[in-house]
């Protein structure tokens, strides 16, 4: 992450300082079984300084890899299956008044289990995985279970498509609210 300041224009014409918390963008997965099970991973959140249950996901931070590249990456590291089915799901810009943080949700259907690679560093080593049927995912984002903004997104928009899979969008949509800012400072050797 980066933090810059920008001196804005103001509506009455005056100038205002705003500063930006720059951020590479990340990816989530919203996948579901045959049976509408929906996969999600409970892991440590030191921010929180407790465990969290969330949708795998993983930051943008390898260089040349598309968003759906890192999606299919995350979700075989963190919850061991691959997808044969990709749509995009829901963006989000979970705080865009400070942050230019974008996070794209994928739905993933047509399952298959291929087991975990080998945990290469400590924060993956802890996460544990579930499968949660849907209803059950829903009420516990009622309940407060589930508070992660990235995951109560992709678990309420997975409820809201499994009547009408026609309003999901290919997982190439555009995505005009991509972070590129901080991808592109690291390029150039972070100045």
């Amino acid at each position: 992450m980066a933090l810059r300041a920008d001196e804005v224009v103001m509506p009455g014409g005056g100038t205002a300082v705003r500063e930006i918390v720059e951020h590479p963008g990340a990816v989530a997965v919203a996948a579901l079984d045959a049976d509408d099970r929906i996969m999600m991973v409970h892991q440590y959140r030191h921010a929180l300084r407790r465990r969290l249950w969330e949708l795998p996901a993983g930051l943008l931070d390898v260089r040349g890899e598309d968003p759906l590249g890192t999606a299919q990456r995350e979700l075989t590291e963190e919850a061991g299956i691959t997808a044969s089915e990709w749509a995009t799901l829901v963006d989000l810009a979970p705080s865009p008044g400070f942050t230019e943080e974008a996070v794209r949700v994928y739905l993933a259907r047509g399952i298959t289990e291929v087991g975990r690679p080998p945990v290469e560093g400590d924060e993956e080593a802890d996460l544990t995985t579930r499968w949660v049927s849907l209803p059950v995912a829903v009420r516990m984002v009622l309940s407060g279970t589930i508070v992660n903004s990235t995951t109560v997104a992709g678990v309420l928009a997975a409820q809201a498509v499994a009547g009408d899979p026609s309003a999901l969008r290919p997982a190439d949509a555009p995505w005009p609210d991509r972070p590129t800012r901080f991808a592109d400072r690291m390029a150039h050797g972070g100045s």
